[in-house]
């Protein structure tokens, strides 16, 4: 477990530096997916080549799942999840909240998660039992607690939005239900600083439907590393469908207050 954390440690924070440096003054739009806003960048593709690269030439019977390049077989049980860049847009315009995730899984559960965020020269990181890590740019530590004992009426609570307009108008209504009952919303624009921002109490909570597995694989075990909760409505894991972070004695009422509003409902 400690050799995968390293590994991905590592990858992240070369990506990261490349990501920056290398980044073209007139970077655009290579392809889009779901929707014409659902964009991918030339760098999203190279920094996950460079990743998959880097990790293969240390571990070359792993498998890999990548947003850009899809799933790759291994034969050692260990498979990677790899976000190159969650946040493209913000990536695209040039706002600091983006990240490179990784994530190490053996034999389907998640063992080691890395998020950088290059911009603020921040790295979180955990280990499944060991605490989750924000790692600052003058190599300064400090272990990360999420917000506990925070009531609903007082929560900061972040969320985000998808890329469909019938989806986006549906999260609206949804945000209509939440937002006279909390303290306050943030949308950064990244599922993954959004994670780890609830680990490192920068907010309290956080729900969104649409992130996919690579966005939440590594921020989800720093919550959860991080003393907090992340799942789907009911009992189910976090998904597509929904997913929810928060601290201590947050989470349940963050879910009560989400689920009569059907926000898994396009």
């Amino acid at each position: 477990m400690h050799d995968l954390l390293e590994l991905a440690i590592s990858t992240a924070d070369v990506a990261g530096v490349m990501l920056i440096d290398k980044r073209p003054a007139d970077l655009r739009v290579a392809a889009t997916k779901s929707s014409p806003t659902d964009v991918v960048t030339e760098m999203d593709q190279a920094a996950e080549k460079l990743i998959i690269e880097r990790i293969r030439a240390s571990r070359p019977g792993d498998a890999f799942l990548g947003e850009e390049g899809g799933e790759a077989a291994g034969v050692s049980g260990v498979r990677w999840i790899i976000d190159p860049i969650d946040g493209t847009v913000n990536y695209l315009y040039g706002l600091p909240d983006w990240a490179v995730s990784i994530a190490a899984e053996v034999d389907g559960e998640v063992v080691a998660g890395v998020v950088a965020v290059p911009t603020r020269g921040e790295l979180y990181t955990a280990a499944r039992g060991e605490g989750a890590y924000l790692v600052h740019r003058d190599g300064s530590t400090e272990k990360l607690r999420c917000n506990s004992g925070v009531p609903l009426e007082r929560a900061l609570i972040a969320t985000g939005f998808g890329y469909f307009a019938q989806r986006r108008a549906r999260q609206a209504e949804v945000l209509l239900g939440v937002l006279p009952r909390v303290r306050d919303i943030r949308r950064a624009g990244s599922a993954a600083v959004d994670l780890c921002s609830v680990a490192s109490g920068r907010v309290d909570g956080y729900f969104e439907r649409g992130p996919q597995l690579w966005d939440i694989a590594a921020g989800g075990l720093i919550v959860q590393e991080a003393g907090g909760t992340i799942g789907g409505l009911h009992g189910r894991p976090a998904s597509v469908e929904l997913t929810i972070a928060a601290g201590p004695g947050l989470y349940g009422p963050l879910h009560d207050l989400l689920a009569p509003l059907a926000p898994e409902r396009d």
